[in-house]
């Protein structure tokens, strides 16, 4: 009995060594209280996914005038020291349709650039959750300005016609002066004379640059003109040819340059990508050489897909908007598609009526009619 004793003794001290042995074994996991994981050393696939993105700019002081603050781009000129890199990847995002976005999210307008709503803090979401609706545009640095009404016409006319023209209600005159896609490409008259003829005799210019249309673009006649497989590279390609061109006319920099995009199906997921990475390649490059990036499009097309776009936080957006809608009263203020939009006081240019013939000091020109608060060329 004793021997059968002791033999259950040594039975039970071996099979708590192998115990032991077989809990020291374990991973230190296995200690973990069930359900809690452990801090890894690597980073969860899941955490990280918008560290790439940029984070929402901060929005503009309510109190403060945002086109008297100075320019960062200008005071940095090498801020971006490799304008061909591709873009980050807000350029492939999915963009909301603006019939699909409440009012209350959009906000309504509110003048001299001011939100619609109290200031975010910097980088914190929108009230809507997603991102800030107010991006930080770049400021205007000390632009000239204009505010007034303004013509445009496919050719340049003569000086004479100018100076008859100064008897018309209009002060400023939109030129196009470059880019491939553009219906007047022989311009006889347009050149450096010409541009400081026009500014002696008192006129304001806006240059217009027509270059590579969306895929998706309506006109016939711009469906030559699309955008490549490559819309970053051509982009900026474009936009050194339209600074280049803008100084061979005598158009300095901090001049606003107008990137006219005609009507396009931006509801087309795959053009408007391709279509708002060209448009940002060619803002880009424009801003780096010290000029303004504006955008000319239609209202319910153009327009309307890059306050989308502001709406999901892209960047390098234009920083004044010239937008057409026809058939309606001359304002600035009370735009539907630019409804609580960053592009406020001192930022718009509504084309009112196109493709309507006036007379003027016994000169007839076929013109679109613009009502003007935006930046104007400065000529030397």
């Amino acid at each position: 009995m004793h021997r059968t004793r002791r033999r259950h003794c040594r039975q039970l001290v071996v099979g708590l060594v192998l115990l032991l042995m077989a809990l020291t074994a374990l991973p230190a996991s296995a200690w973990d209280e069930p359900g809690l994981p452990r801090p890894s050393s690597t980073p969860d696939a899941h955490s990280d996914l918008l560290a790439g993105l940029p984070q929402p700019s901060p929005t503009h002081d309510a109190h403060l005038d945002a086109d008297a603050r100075p320019d960062p781009l200008a005071a940095h000129p090498d801020a971006d020291p490799d304008p061909d890199a591709e873009p980050d990847l807000l350029a492939g995002i999915t963009l909301p349709d603006l019939a699909t976005i409440p009012g209350s999210v959009l906000g309504d307008f509110v003048p001299d650039g001011r939100a619609s709503g109290p200031a975010s803090a910097p980088g914190a979401p929108g009230a809507a959750g997603g991102p800030s609706s107010e991006p930080l545009l770049p400021a205007l640095s000390n632009p000239r300005m204009f505010r007034g009404l303004a013509f445009d016409t496919c050719m340049a006319p003569s000086l004479d016609t100018m100076r008859r023209w100064r008897s018309s209600k209009y002060g400023a005159v939109g030129v196009y002066y470059g880019g491939r896609g553009r219906a007047c490409r022989h311009q006889p008259r347009l050149g450096h004379a010409w541009m400081k003829g026009v500014q002696r005799l008192g006129w304001r210019v806006l240059p217009v640059y027509v270059g590579s249309q969306s895929p998706c673009v309506v006109a016939g006649s711009k469906k030559a003109y699309r955008i490549g497989r490559h819309a970053w590279r051509q982009g900026v390609r474009e936009g050194r040819d339209a600074v280049r061109r803008a100084g061979a006319v005598g158009i300095r920099p901090g001049s606003p340059l107008y990137l006219d995009m005609e009507a396009y199906n931006y509801r087309q997921k795959k053009c408007a990508r391709t279509t708002l990475t060209f448009v940002r390649g060619w803002d880009r490059q424009v801003r780096l050489k010290g000029y303004v990036p504006g955008f000319y499009s239609s209202a319910d097309s153009g327009v309307a897909h890059m306050r989308a776009a502001a709406r999901a936080g892209a960047r390098d957006l234009p920083s004044v908007i010239w937008f057409a809608r026809w058939h309606t009263r001359p304002r600035l203020a009370r735009e539907p598609a630019l409804k609580g939009s960053a592009w406020s006081s001192r930022r718009r240019i509504h084309q009112y009526a196109g493709n309507v013939k006036e007379r003027h000091g016994g000169r007839s020109l076929v013109i679109d009619r613009n009502l003007v608060h935006a930046p104007v060329a400065r000529i030397r």
